[in-house]
Parts: C-alpha cells; structure tokens; sequence
C-alpha cells in the first residue's frame, strides 16, 4: 500500500487566516490545528495534514529577512519527515517572500507552495477555501513516489506560478498575481494540468538540500522617471552601508544618457555598490546595449537583469550579497539562471 503523503501547512499570517467575530464584526487569527473542521473537504485529499502557526501573526507589511528565516527554518527542520509543504502568507508581499525561500534552499526536491486570498477564510465569498486545498493538493500530488513539483511555487486562483517569477497585480481581483515572463506551471480546471517541461528538475542523482540562510538587506531601489533630478539619485550615495541598487530603467531597460546620471552611476561602481539594470514594465526583458539610452549603462557595467522580476531582483541580491562572492561573481550569478527566476 503506497503510504499517504504528509503535508506541513506554515501559516504566518496574513488574510488567509482571519476569521470574522459575526458578534463584533472584527477579524480575529484562526486557529490552524482546526484547519479540517473549517475547510473539511481537505479530508477527501489523500493526504494526512499537519500545521505550525506563528505565535503572533505577522501582516505581509511588517515582513522583513527575520521572518524570511523563520519560515525556512521550518521548512528545514521539517524537511525530511514531510513530503510537501505549503506556506500561508499576506498576500501583499508574498512575490518578495517566496522568491527569498527559493534562493534559501539549494537542491529543493519538494513542493513549497505559497499561497494566500483576498478575502479571509470565514468570509461567505472567500477565495481562501479553494487556493488552500488545491494547494494542498498539488504539494501532495506525486509521480511514481516522487513529487511533481520539486521548487517553490505561488498559487492563486486557479494557477500555480514559480514563485520567483511573479507579481501581484491587484489589490480587489481573486486573480491577484500573474507572472508574465514566465507561464503557469500548474492550471486547475477540471484536473490538475502540470505543465511538465516547465518544471525544474535537479539533474543527476539526489543531492542533499542545503539551507542558506545569509541575506544581506543593505540594498535600495530606484525608480527612475522623466524628470528626475541629480540631487535626488546622488541622495542615495549618502546611504551608510548601501552594497546593491535596483535600478527600475524604461522599456528594454534605457535611462537617461545625461553626463550627470552616469557619473553618479560611475560612483556608486566605484564605490563597489552593485547596480542591476530591470526593467520597470510587467512584462519584458532589459536588452543592455540594444539602444544607445543603454549602452551607457553597459559600459560602466551595470549588471543585465534581463527579464527577472523587481521583487526577485531584491531577493536575489539580498542571496548574493550574503554569500561574500568577488565582483566577477556576482555579475556572474546575478546574470545566471539559479532557481530558474531569469532567462538564460
């Protein structure tokens, strides 16, 4: 008899987890040990379901690296004695969150799968009810013993995405997030149709998952916006300790070709900041070099963000800069495919 898979629910707070006091008419945290008597078609899963709660939860706002730790730490000390798992989130910063998890764990053969809902699961129109279970589902969902999905996934209505190419795009739709570089790799209709050739896959024999849990937070981005003045992108240079910037460039990834903005760009180089070039459309790819508003930027060698996300980008470098790599490196890593989150 094939055994069960065991799923490990991660709540850590967020929407999800709220339920409305009909007396008060306030929101009040769930309690997750009751998840089965709240949601009981989780019991025709074929799966047995177990949870850990944070002991305050923390609203997507107030997230920040600590947590980031928390959460993979569960994970990592779980690991083995689980077959999936699934992380409940606020959905406001969840793209930012899953991404960081992604580039935590090195090896990931499981499912971790964030998710989340606009609505709170006690609400008559919740949206919380469907992505937990099928969540749920897809994290216990295997081929010949082993699990389909084998990286970190964000699933909201309906599709399951990798998690470090998403964005989300509305604060009022149930298709809260979308992830346009990249497509799904799961859609739920009638079955669950897995995406196959999107999936990642370790080559070779099993390696032993590693956890890195080493991010550096002393980064910045910047938007940039017809108009915007010397004073306000040499500002940043004043930063104490600033070792990354963000820079949120136009289309395929142009700025200005002023002499002031590359001398200032010129010193934050020189300073040994890290500047990454990303494109501030949802959709699309920075070409370094492939307008003259760019070659700019290629020259003085900006690092090429290429299609990756402003959320995976902050993720990124927050992994890279934790992992005390020469300048070659960085550029190097920051440019490669690592957990599938940019284009080769």
């Amino acid at each position: 008899m094939t055994k069960k898979p065991n799923i490990l629910i991660v709540y850590t707070g967020g929407t999800i987890g709220m339920v409305k006091d009909y007396e008060t008419g306030a929101l009040r945290a769930f309690d997750f040990s009751q998840i089965s008597n709240k949601i009981p078609e989780l019991q025709q899963l074929n799966c047995t379901i177990e949870t850990i709660s944070f002991e305050e939860p923390i609203d997507s706002s107030n997230m920040n690296i600590d947590y980031y730790v928390d959460i993979a730490e569960i994970i990592a000390r779980n690991y083995n004695e689980f077959d999936g798992f699934v992380v409940l989130t606020g959905s406001d910063t969840m793209s930012y969150i899953s991404s960081a998890i992604s580039f935590m764990f090195e090896n990931l053969q499981k499912p971790v799968i964030f998710t989340g809902s606009q609505l709170p699961i006690g609400d008559l129109r919740t949206d919380a009810k469907e992505n937990l279970i099928t969540s749920v589902q897809i994290a216990a969902s295997s081929d010949d013993g082993e699990p389909i999905i084998q990286e970190v996934g964000l699933y909201f209505e309906y599709k399951l995405y990798r998690a470090n190419r998403t964005t989300k795009i509305s604060a009022e739709q149930f298709e809260a997030f979308t992830s346009m570089n990249y497509p799904p790799l799961v859609e739920s209709g009638v079955h669950l149709n897995f995406n196959y050739p999107l999936l990642l896959r370790l080559r070779g024999e099993e390696k032993e998952l590693v956890f890195r849990k080493k991010l550096d937070n002393n980064i910045a981005v910047l938007k940039l916006f017809p108009g915007i003045t010397e004073k306000v992108v040499r500002s940043y240079l004043g930063i104490e300790g600033l070792r990354g910037l963000i820079l949120e460039t136009y289309g395929a990834g142009n700025a200005p070709t002023e002499k002031w903005f590359l001398e200032v760009l010129q010193e934050f180089i020189e300073k040994g900041v890290y500047v990454v070039n990303v494109t501030q459309c949802a959709g699309g790819s920075v070409i370094l070099g492939h307008y003259e508003t760019s070659s700019g930027l290629k020259e003085l060698g900006v690092i090429d963000g290429k299609d990756i996300t402003t959320e995976t980008a902050v993720a990124k470098m927050m992994y890279l800069l934790g992992e005390n790599l020469t300048k070659e490196q960085f550029k190097r890593y920051f440019e490669l495919p690592l957990r599938g989150e940019i284009r080769e």
